[in-house]
């Protein structure tokens, strides 16, 4: 069996920018197994998997799963991000709008031909005040201003300076209660409103480059503590990402340009 891969840099504005992900489109869905395996082969935070598929209301669109090299995720922003860059240039040009049946319901993702941005459509996952587990703010290295949680911990410090100086220890993150921490601060350069870094060593992630679930959660954050709807937002890793955000009431859309960095044949 032979199937296409791409690998697509998201969020990025350039190659070797933003956060890598392969994209493997597919007829039918391989064996759970298979599909792990191909994405430990991959070794990159995200392979995202699709098949063509009718929705609950009878529309058409792709069935859509991501995989780290560890687990299968219930929701990744950049790998679907992705996903659509290879719809619309490689296998349906002129295509501009693609819905995904996912874990975490219908996504859907469009294209402005002006700007080149492809817009995300999520939903809002609000953090609340919680407890950290013990071991966290050890491993990170710094007492954060707020403790927040949502599907992931989200820790809020005051200054950027604090969150882009953070050398966590990653086998202090391997056995914390949540899927993930993101760290977020106020933004530092003009025009941007926040930052933030991810890191989840535990699911063969120890600092995700760019990700897009992380702002279902920094976005309603900071539009609220800035009382503004459009948020810019900056992931501060090695790598880098801009994206480009606006809340409306449930839903979080989260903008950014994709490019390409390879095609290739899987072989199995």
């Amino acid at each position: 069996m032979q199937l296409p891969l791409y690998q697509v840099d998201a969020f990025a504005d350039a190659v070797f920018k933003g956060n890598p992900a392969a994209v493997i489109p597919l007829e039918s869905w391989l064996p759970e197994a298979t599909m792990q395996a191909l994405a430990a082969e991959n070794n990159l935070a995200e392979t995202a998997f699709f098949v063509p598929q009718k929705g609950g209301l009878g529309e058409d669109g792709f069935g859509l799963r991501w995989f780290t090299p560890e687990v299968e995720i219930d929701l990744c922003g950049h790998a679907t991000l992705a996903s659509a860059w290879v719809l619309f240039n490689k296998l349906e040009r002129g295509r501009d709008r693609v819905a995904f049946f996912t874990k975490s319901g219908t996504l859907n993702v469009t294209q402005d031909g002006a700007s080149g941005r492809l817009t995300l459509d999520f939903p809002v996952r609000p953090a609340a005040p919680v407890q950290p587990c013990a071991g966290l703010i050890e491993a990170l290295g710094a007492e954060p201003a707020e403790i927040l949680g949502a599907r992931d911990y989200m820790l809020v410090y005051d200054n950027a300076a604090t969150v882009r100086a953070l050398k966590p220890d990653m086998n202090g993150l391997m056995d914390i209660d949540k899927f993930a921490v993101m760290v977020t601060a106020p933004g530092d350069r003009p025009g941007i409103d926040c930052v933030s870094r991810f890191f989840a060593p535990a699911k063969g992630i120890p600092e995700d480059p760019v990700t897009g679930s992380a702002h279902c959660s920094i976005v309603p954050y900071w539009a609220r503590r800035l009382g503004k709807t459009d948020i810019v937002a900056y992931q501060a890793s090695k790598r880098g990402g801009t994206l480009y955000c606006r809340l409306e009431s449930e839903r979080v859309f989260m903008a950014g340009t994709c490019k390409p960095f390879m095609e290739g044949t899987v072989t199995l």
